[in-house]
This record gives structure tokens, C-alpha cells and sequence, in this order.
């Protein structure tokens, strides 16, 4: 038999049963229940897994499941079944329906006698053809069976009519097993929670640890900067990454932000005016207004928030253009626009003002957004605003 499974013969156990089946103690996924899969492992090491791998015959309507190791966990209390197939097993689909396509499936079946009384106890390599339908499913894999391809078998198809697409046909369903402590190698359509919390995989060449409730990226080396690309999410605060951009970024526990914030500029050349004695975001006869500005508070929750333009007061030396900052958190203004925090100017002749303002007590981490307000001290007075700017610094 190339097919052999420790445990389940009636005739005898044999050496080499014991020696090609062993068991050991696998992934978890219990305290006595062990996951179903391949053991991973191929002759070169190139390949993730190549146990039972399923390689057709150009052409026709063969194809064969090469030899590999694996082991299909039944009730907890009946236990795993370990299987080791030594030599490749040939199989033979049949041909396909004259109307409908089809989607057959490739499994790793164990027949024992005492639980499914099937007078049979083997371990088999099997086809499960599925239903020809205008939209073919693959059939429900039958009890006790590890599904390890999908095979497309296109209507009309035969050995005498080029057989199956061998190049398009299967699907690779292999799950895998390891040791328990070893890495588990899982596909990225995987979706099996961990066992334990400190448990490893790699998907898609990026290693990853159950913190027993997800599976989380763990950094390429700790405490180094991951290289761009590398990581999407870290998994610890203080984590540090080169963006694509070239910037250097560090993992807050939630979000990647700038590891040294800069400063944060807006402005605009467009001119406006406004004859309102209360602070208004808008300027007449301007279309860029409002003028905002967005930043992120960084650690020190403190930034210094400087703001100017070129002022006149239409035909006035003794009304006042008063410009005023602005600050929001969404919906919430932290800092609302007060005389007390302005650049201000007076007269019929422009001059450039400004001023800066430091703000303190901002949450770590939350974005907030500056927004230019202007008044006049008189409603018949007209104030210009001109080469309006803000500008945001964070402070260490």
C-alpha cells in the first residue's frame, strides 16, 4: 500500500508504519485535539509545502498526488489518524458532462470501519466529483477527509479532446501542520485562530503572532526600523518604519505618524475683506476662505500656531483688523478665535502682521484643524486681508 496510517491496520502495525506515520505532537487546537494538515517541507527548500501535491498529465484526464506526510483529527475522543503516503497515487477523473462544467475534489479520506462502518480501514487518496452545473460548486468534502485540490473539469472534456487544463484547473486547498512550538506556514485565505497566545505563522513571507484574540505582524527586527513595505500594521507601540516616501514613522498602537513632525503651512494670495464686528471664516470678494489648516498633535501635545497677513482698514486710522486663529477637534472647537490671540493692524496704508501662539493640552495622536478668523472693531469700516498664512509647529 503506498498509503500508511499508524493505529488504524487490524493486521498488524509494522515498523515501517511506525517509522513514516509518526505523529509526534502537533498544532493545537485543544488540549488533546491536534490540527488537520500537511507537514510542510520539500527536497530543495524552495517550496512551502510540496507533501501531496497534485501534478496532471498534459492532455489527458489524469493526474497524480505526489508522496508527503499528514494527519486528519477525528472526535477528540476517537483522536488524530497519521498518514504517510510513500509513493505518488495516480487518479483518473472522469470525463466531463456533455452540457455543464464541473468542479471535482481531491481528498485525503480515512475509512475506519469501527466508527463509520464502511468495511473498509485505509487511508485513501480520492475523487469527489462534484454536480455538472451552469455554475459548478465543488462538493462538500465527506467526513473524516482533508481536502486538497479543486480540479475544474470543463464540459465535453476528455482524453480525446485535450483532456483537462492542467495549466488553470486546481485550486490548492492544502492545510498545514507543525510541530507544536514551529512556525506554522499558512496560505493567505487561512482563517483558523490561534491555539495558544506566543503561537507563530508566516503568510506571505510575513511573520505573524496570536495574541489570543488575532494574529498580529510581528516586526521584521525588533527594535529596528522595518524597511518601506515591510509591515501594515506593527505590533507594538514604539515600532518604528522607513514609509514609502522616505519618511520615518513610528506605530502609535493604533496609527503610523511622522516619528519628527515638521511644520504644517497654508496660505493664499487671494484678497478679501469683511465689514462683520464678529470673528467670520469668510472674506468677501475672496474665494479661498475659509483658510484651515489640519495637523496632528504630537507627543508633547504642544504646538506653536503663527498666523499673518497684509492689512488695511479701508479710510481708517483708528479701526482695527483683528485676525484670530481658530482650533477644532472634528466637531468640538478647543480654541475659539479671541482678541486676545491676534495679529492686528490699523490704517489706510497695507502692512504685513503677524503673530504665534503656543497651544498646549492637545490628545496625542488626534487631528485638529486651525481655521483663519477675521472682524473689524467697526461695522462701517471695510478691513483687507491679503498674503494670508497659517502655520503649525509641534514642540518636543
Amino acid at each position: 500500500m503506498n498509503a500508511r496510517s499508524a493505529w488504524l491496520s487490524t493486521d498488524g502495525q509494522t515498523r515501517e508504519d511506525t517509522r513514516v506515520a509518526a505523529l509526534g505532537a502537533l498544532t493545537p487546537t485543544s488540549p488533546i485535539g491536534t490540527r488537520s494538515g500537511i507537514l510542510p517541507g520539500s527536497y530543495t527548500g524552495e517550496h512551502r509545502v510540496s507533501g501531496f501535491w497534485l501534478a496532471g498529465t498534459r492532455g489527458t484526464m489524469t493526474a497524480t498526488v505526489s508522496s508527503g506526510r499528514a494527519v486528519v483529527q477525528a472526535a477528540e475522543s476517537r483522536g488524530a489518524y497519521p498518514v504517510a503516503v510513500t509513493d505518488g497515487v495516480p487518479l483518473t477523473f472522469e470525463d466531463g458532462d456533455a452540457l455543464y462544467d464541473r468542479i471535482d475534489l481531491v481528498v485525503l479520506r480515512i475509512y475506519d470501519h469501527a466508527y463509520d462502518g464502511s468495511d473498509r480501514t485505509e487511508a485513501v487518496v480520492e475523487i469527489v466529483k462534484g454536480k455538472p452545473e451552469a455554475t459548478p460548486a465543488a462538493p462538500a468534502a465527506p467526513g473524516l477527509s482533508l481536502p486538497l485540490f479543486k480540479v475544474a473539469v470543463p464540459k465535453g472534456r476528455s482524453s480525446g479532446t485535450g483532456g483537462i487544463d492542467w495549466d488553470t484547473a486546481q485550486t490548492d486547498l492544502r492545510p498545514t501542520t507543525v510541530a507544536v512550538g514551529g512556525i506554522l506556514p499558512a496560505g493567505p485565505d487561512d482563517t483558523v485562530t490561534g491555539a495558544y497566545p506566543g503561537q507563530y505563522r508566516d503568510v506571505n513571507s510575513t511573520l505573524q503572532r496570536w495574541n489570543g484574540t488575532a494574529w498580529v505582524p510581528y516586526p521584521r527586527d525588533v527594535g529596528g526600523i522595518v524597511p518601506a513595505g515591510a509591515l501594515t500594521s506593527s505590533g507594538y507601540p514604539g515600532q518604528y518604519r522607513d514609509s514609502a516616501a522616505g519618511q520615518l514613522q513610528r506605530w502609535n498602537g493604533t496609527v503610523w505618524l511622522p516619528a519628527v513632525p515638521g511644520p504644517v503651512f497654508a496660505n493664499t494670495l487671494d484678497a478679501g475683506s469683511t465689514t462683520s464686528t464678529t470673528y467670520t471664516p469668510t472674506l468677501a470678494d475672496a474665494s479661498a476662505t475659509p483658510l484651515t489648516l489640519t495637523f496632528t498633535a504630537p507627543p508633547s501635545g504642544s504646538v506653536l500656531i503663527g498666523l499673518g497677513a497684509r492689512m488695511l482698514t479701508r479710510s481708517s486710522e483708528t479701526v482695527s483688523a483683528y485676525m484670530s486663529p481658530q482650533v477644532t477637534q472634528g466637531s468640538t472647537v478647543i480654541w475659539a478665535a479671541d482678541d486676545e490671540r491676534t495679529a492686528t493692524s490699523s490704517g489706510d496704508i497695507g502692512k504685513s502682521v503677524s503673530t504665534q501662539l503656543r497651544l498646549n493640552g492637545l490628545a496625542v495622536g488626534t487631528t485638529c484643524t486651525v481655521t483663519a478668523m477675521y472682524r473689524s472693531t467697526s461695522a462701517t469700516v471695510t478691513c483687507w486681508f491679503d498674503a494670508r498664512y497659517l502655520r503649525v509647529d509641534p514642540i518636543a
